[in-house]
């Protein structure tokens, strides 16, 4: 099959999730979940799988056992590549749009250090910058969540750098509000070009940051 948009129901379908998330709200509309929303995202993960490797899609349900937040289904669909090599390429779909999105999301203690080292390397962070930079023209930004409020330790607090010393994941984003291209042809290169670039910075990680050795993240 070939992906031609995703259903527009799925986007409404959340915006009433939203209102309703509750187990009995889910049963009623499970069918619907499955034939507008899940029925398009794997269509699409099949073709993406061809060119970047097999894509998962989260399950619906949210793991409430730990969490104060019992509200029993998630507010979107998302799916992911999942290489050994520790590097993504995600998408999320809810009702306010299309998130997408890669790298490495919780690096380890080991590959945060070698990042901040090259951060701190005038030699080296300039191309960084530079990749950064094609992205951010490419309407990709770095993601800052779980950023640090101060400098890590052993750097100082007015490090020229400190932005990025500050980042705990290494992971690029491109949101999209609605929008008509979304729900028809449109859509599957516009993914793919997004994915591609995803590559661009997933690959400057391997080779500049390198795969994980300590498999502990840190924060």
């Amino acid at each position: 099959m070939t992906f031609t948009g995703f259903d527009p129901d799925a986007p409404r379908f959340y915006a009433e999730l939203s209102e309703n998330n509750t187990r009995e709200w889910w049963q009623q509309n499970r069918a619907r979940y499955a034939q507008t929303v899940r029925g398009p995202v794997e269509v699409l993960a099949d073709v993406l799988g061809a060119e970047f490797g097999p894509v998962k899609i989260f399950r619906p349900h949210r793991d409430v056992r730990f969490s104060a937040d019992k509200r029993p289904i998630k507010d979107h669909i998302g799916f992911v590549t999942t290489p050994a090599d520790g590097t993504a390429h995600y998408g999320q779909l809810n009702e306010h749009g299309l998130m997408l999105a890669g790298g490495v999301y919780q690096p380890s203690r080991d590959q945060l250090r070698r990042f901040r080292a090259l951060v701190d390397d005038n030699r080296l962070v300039g191309d960084l910058e530079a990749t950064l930079e094609e992205l951010e023209e490419n309407g990709f930004t770095i993601m800052t969540d779980g950023a640090l409020a101060t400098a890590p330790r052993g750097y100082p607090r007015d490090h020229p750098k400190i932005e990025l010393l500050r980042l705990t994941n290494l992971a690029i984003s491109q949101p999209h509000p609605i929008d008509d291209w979304m729900f028809g042809d449109d859509a599957l290169g516009r993914i793919l070009q997004a994915w591609r670039l995803v590559s661009t910075w997933n690959a400057w990680l391997l080779e500049n940051i390198g795969p994980a050795v300590d498999p502990a993240t840190a924060r």
